[in-house]
Formats: structure tokens, sequence, C-alpha cells
């Protein structure tokens, strides 16, 4: 199931089409604080030693909202790398990506944008598990070396939750689509893991700010982690652990318009991962200001200090939060 052939994706995607317009009218596909978004939908250690082509398995990624009517989350603690985008309205949007370990359950699911296919071109043909997207994206969605899984193309992966309005509800039953973890070599991020660089700043917390979203990440010496907060409150998931990250990333990228529009008129900003720029590295309570370079969309993402010395992350789960350069 969720592996699907690419034909068989092609040969859906009139289905889902007409799906996820049909999802669209029927849940209004409205992010929280009044802001609708383009999403259509429907009822539906650091060396990698072995290729995901050689084990014929790669990452899941799911597609996440992150509005306040969506929170808490469920089985982002799970994700081996959480990414925070920014999106309509100046909020934001969560892909978390599974490599070690397939939860049980993943969301809320929600929908697609064009900025996640160049980052997910790192990945060897990565499943993209996502409620739907724009209409005029999804050729685009199609024609990438992705397998692309919403509830029109694997409905019995995907249920409405209880207790939450639509389109908050919308959950991924996970092992349906990646029946097992398809391992560490998937994870071909380029980020390296080991000891912490030299240097560096005692760094107690770190704000990043959206538009309509700010993200606090604040050291915790007991959990020997980054405690995450999300619009001023504790980020917890649903069965009420705190959010925590080993390694925090805050990368300046290129935020610009898209050639996208919700059907308010909102322009979809696009997040440019491909480049070169500064980024601020978390761990072990300390800052360290280094920077980046992603020369092609198949390749990972490298992070190195002045000298050129590659950084390692702590070991366990990394956030990346994509900010706006300046």
């Amino acid at each position: 199931m969720g592996r699907g052939a690419r034909g068989r994706r092609a040969a859906t995607t009139a289905a889902l089409l007409a799906a996820t317009v049909t999802a669209a009218l029927a849940a209004g596909c409205t992010n929280g604080g009044g802001t609708t978004d383009d999403g259509r939908g429907s009822a539906q250690e650091s060396e990698q030693e072995t290729s995901p082509s050689a084990t014929g398995r790669s990452v899941l990624a799911v597609k996440i909202d992150n509005a306040r009517a969506a929170r808490p989350h469920t089985g982002v603690d799970a994700a081996d790398v959480v990414y925070v985008e920014q999106v309509e309205g100046g909020l934001s949007r969560l892909m978390a990506v599974y490599a070690t370990r397939v939860p049980e359950t993943v969301g809320p699911v929600r929908s697609a944008r064009e900025s996640d296919l160049e980052l997910l071109r790192q990945f060897d043909r990565p499943t993209l598990a996502f409620s739907g997207a724009q209409k005029k994206l999804l050729p685009l969605i199609d024609k990438a070396p992705l397998e692309a899984e919403t509830p029109g193309s694997s409905p019995d992966a995907f249920f409405r939750g209880s207790g939450r309005p639509a389109p908050y509800n919308l959950f991924l039953r996970a092992e349906r689509l990646v029946p097992e973890a398809p391992g560490q070599a998937a994870l071909t991020t380029g980020f390296r893991y080991g000891s912490a660089p030299a240097g560096g700043t005692a760094t107690d917390s770190q704000t990043v700010r959206y538009p309509a979203a700010r993200f606090t990440f604040t050291w915790s010496d007991a959990r020997d982690r980054w405690l995450v907060g999300m619009d001023g409150a504790p980020a917890t998931t649903a069965d009420g652990k705190r959010m925590a990250a080993a390694t925090v990333v805050v990368q300046y990228v290129k935020v610009r318009e898209s050639a996208f529009r919700d059907f308010l008129g909102n322009n979809t900003p696009y997040t440019e991962t491909v480049g070169s720029g500064k980024a601020k590295v978390l761990r072990d309570g300390r800052a360290y200001d280094v920077n980046w370079k992603r020369g092609d969309a198949a390749d990972g993402t490298a992070f190195t200090t002045g000298d050129g010395t590659p950084v390692n992350f702590a070991k366990g789960q990394v956030w990346v939060v994509y900010a706006k350069a300046s």
C-alpha cells in the first residue's frame, strides 16, 4: 500500500482532484486565526554506509498542521527531523521525517506546498503523506521523484479523529504506508553527529518569529534537550509529553513569493533550501554561528564553522526552523 508504483498515482490524479475539491468545499480548509490556506484536504551517526537505493526503502515525510486548533500533535516526537516552514498569512507548518521509528499515528495531516518538493529531493524517493494540495500544484507533485500518498490514494491509511472539527482531525496510520522503518541510512540530509564544535555561546533560549507564529527553544539541563514552545505556550504531544529537541538549527534562507495563491488570494511563500547562507546551531546549551550550503536539490545540507570545519549535531531529534534571511 503506500509504496505503490508511480503509474498508479498518475492513474488516480483525476479522482484525487475531484475528491480534494469536494472536501475543500465541505471543510473550508481554514487555518487558525481566520486565515485560509491553499489546502484542498479530502476525506481522503552522520555518515551513511548504505544507500536507501540498496535497502529499497526511504523515509516517510508527513505534512503536519501547526495552527493553534491543530495542537497538540501526535507522533511528532518520534520523528528524526522536524522541519518548520512559513505558510500563508505568516503562519507555520511542520514536516516530520521518519527513518529510525515509524509511529502508530501521526497528525493532524494537512496540505503540501511547492517548497516541499525541493526539500524532499535530498531523499531517495521518499513517501510524502499529505491531505491534498492546490489544484495547480498537484501535477508538479505527480512528476516529483517521490511517492505521494493522500486519503484519496490510500484511504485506509488515513482517518478522521473525534473531538476536533475538520480540517484539524485528519490523522495517518503511518505503518500502513511504511510498514518498516527504513533506518538511519535513509536520512540523506548531510547532517553529522558527534562531539560539539569548539566555542559557541552559552544560551538559555532562542526565539524565532514569523509574522503570525513564534517558536521558542529553552535549554533544559535536566532533560539535556531544548524544550519546544509555540506561540508562547509549551508544545506538547497528545499524550502530554513535552516536545524536545537534541539539536535546533535556525537556518536563514530566502523566502519569496511562489506562483501559487490560496483562494483568498494570499500568496504561498516559497522557502529556498538550495543555496548557502548563515545558520545558528543550538546544542548542549550553547549556540554556534555557522554557515550552511546545499549545492543541489539532490544534496543534503552541510553546516560548517567559519574555517570550514563540519559542525556535528547532538544525537537525537533535530528541528530545522527556516527563518527569512535579512
